[in-house]
């Protein structure tokens, strides 16, 4: 027996027969606890943190987006097919992704889509390629993103968010621009998607 064993026969025997260490686990919350606006006042405050552009309304969509993308001068959105109707904003040219080339969608200044919800915590918004979000290329191609995010749509925590999420759709979880950083954490936004990321949030 060498050294090694001798030393694991005397761990093994002193510690046979024990039981198995208990280390506490901390609770974790599941739920949001808070108010509702309260959660509204926290997703809005982490997307600012991000540097996401804000904007909150409780009229009619199109208007709203129409202000946000002057304010942008932007003209030219991708937009997926099933986007509804209430949201097209006038003075804005609108394309259609039907499966557009890599390339054209890439030339597109920005993209307009839904949610499929978005969590406070986190700042997050989620997208799945449900209902007036497209694929993901759409969010991912042009510098811009505008999304539209309804207040039921919004939930606390990250687990509300997985529980209720459909799990084998395509899910992207975005907080704020795409950005990354070297190993000298130089910060670089719009590496892996848009540059700039605005929502508006409706409730």
């Amino acid at each position: 027996m060498n050294g090694r064993d001798l030393i694991l026969s005397r761990v093994r025997a002193a510690i046979a027969g024990s039981p198995p260490p208990v280390t506490p686990t901390p609770a974790i919350n599941r739920v949001w606890e808070g108010d509702r606006e309260a959660m509204v006042e926290r997703f809005l405050d982490r997307l600012r943190d991000y540097n996401v552009g804000v904007t909150r309304t409780s009229g009619t969509v199109a208007p709203a987006l129409a202000g946000i993308l002057a304010g942008r001068g932007i003209d030219r959105l991708a937009v997926p097919t099933d986007l509804p109707a209430e949201w097209r904003p006038d003075g804005v040219a609108l394309v259609p992704d039907d499966n557009l080339p890599h390339g054209a969608l890439n030339a597109i200044p920005g993209a307009l889509t839904g949610a499929a919800l978005a969590i406070a915590e986190t700042g997050s918004i989620v997208l799945d390629g449900g209902a007036a979000q497209g694929r993901r290329a759409l969010t991912l191609l042009p510098d811009y993103h505008l999304c539209v995010v309804r207040a039921e749509q919004l939930v606390g925590l990250v687990p509300e968010a997985i529980a209720a999420l459909v799990p084998n759709r395509p899910i992207t979880f975005c907080s704020g621009p795409s950005a990354t950083a070297d190993i000298e954490l130089d910060r670089v936004v719009g590496v892996h998607g848009p540059r700039r990321l605005d929502v508006l949030f409706v409730g």
